[in-house]
């Protein structure tokens, strides 16, 4: 088993008596480092996919749940967003019943939003991405993930996809539907399933540009408002994540654009079924990109870093790929697949925010981005 960065943090909001929500994508890895951080012995486990589980869980009373859990010290409800009114549940639970809970969930829109009221003040939210570089370095070696980084860049980092090499279209072809027509479709009212998967498809096509609503709507055939609900729905289901324009100081700076990127450029890939190798790509500094973009959320997420994230451009079309601000400065990043390419950075951002840091990052030092 690949040792997972999040096991940390889950270990430290075990020692109080707040209720643990594990959040992620499908086949992340949330069932096995759930397993990982617990004694069975003291663990009562519910699966949220049991039909009786979820009559179990659903609407029940104190008395009830308290015989349920009985002298359990621990309990895991497992896809705990199957069942009905679950953050009233996790409510009564934590109130009454002497009882650690750790409740995982693959859809962040079902889960988040039922818990978010009632277990104000009650809950750890914690979130598991696919496999980080940073947890493949500590697994094999920095020199080893260096050496795979394209198939990286194609195939993407879910635990299934590295465990089983050979098989990694396949894995990722069945990844991709079920989170198209599984979860989404599952529990959203979606009536034009097709034109989710078109406009899904158009997002693939257009990692690192500016994505326009309304040019979306007239590629898919559905209206703004629509395109913004799928997308947002895309977004809780972690498929996708959306990146701001930053407007602070400049009349011309874009001031709402934003740019949309796959959590896993693998799932990516796997949508507009392009398995080209890299030196036969057209899209290979996007890949590029979107890759150390999502590696740096990584990164932070598990060391509690926060930071406001943005890209900046101009109407003049000078612009930077990504800028992090923390601690009362800006830090400019600019993204090069090819170490030799010189980047010129824009003296009108420069100017106009002097508090501020540059890098540009490189197959050379991604390294240094993707872990400090």
């Amino acid at each position: 088993m690949i040792p997972r960065l999040l096991t940390q943090l889950i270990d430290k909001r075990m020692k109080d008596r707040k209720v643990i929500i594990l959040l992620g994508s499908r086949q992340s890895g949330k069932t096995t480092i759930a397993e990982s951080v617990i004694d069975m012995d003291s663990t009562l486990w519910l699966d949220g996919d049991d039909p009786d589980t979820r009559q179990q869980l659903s609407n029940q009373t104190t008395a009830y749940l308290k015989k349920l859990i009985g002298d359990h010290k621990i309990l895991v409800i497992d896809e705990a967003q199957r069942i009905q009114n679950i953050g009233l549940t996790l409510k009564q639970i934590h109130d009454n019943i002497p009882v650690k809970v750790i409740a995982t969930g693959s859809s962040a829109f079902e889960l988040a939003n039922e818990v978010n009221e009632p277990l104000t003040g009650r809950k750890w939210e914690l979130q598991l991405y696919p496999i980080s570089v940073e947890e493949m370095n500590a697994h094999t070696t920095a020199l080893e993930e260096g050496r795979v980084l394209d198939h990286r860049l194609i195939y993407g980092m879910y635990p299934d996809v590295i465990n089983n090499p050979g098989d990694e279209k396949s894995i990722l072809q069945q990844l991709a539907d079920s989170y198209l027509y599984k979860d989404l479709l599952t529990w959203e009212d979606i009536k034009k399933p097709q034109k989710l998967e078109t406009l899904t498809q158009a997002l693939a096509f257009q990692i690192g540009n500016e994505v326009s609503y309304n040019e979306l709507g007239q590629m898919t055939g559905l209206n703004n408002e629509t395109v913004e609900r799928y997308i947002n729905l895309l977004e809780k289901a972690y498929i996708v994540f959306r990146l701001p324009s930053l407007s602070r100081n400049l009349r011309n700076e874009l001031k709402k654009s934003k740019k949309i990127y796959f959590y896993d450029v693998g799932i990516r890939n796997a949508i507009i079924k392009n398995w080209n190798p890299i030196n036969l790509r057209q899209d290979t500094g996007a890949l590029w990109e979107n890759f150390l973009l999502v590696e740096r959320m990584k990164h932070k997420s598990y060391n509690e870093k926060y930071t406001n994230d943005y890209f900046w451009r101009t109407h003049a079309q000078q612009e930077i790929d990504f800028i992090e601000d923390y601690d009362g400065q800006l830090h400019a990043y600019e993204f090069k697949w090819n170490p030799k390419r010189k980047n010129k950075w824009s003296k009108t951002f420069l100017n106009a925010y002097p508090e501020h840091t540059t890098m540009t990052v490189t197959r050379d030092n991604y390294m240094e981005f993707i872990t400090t």
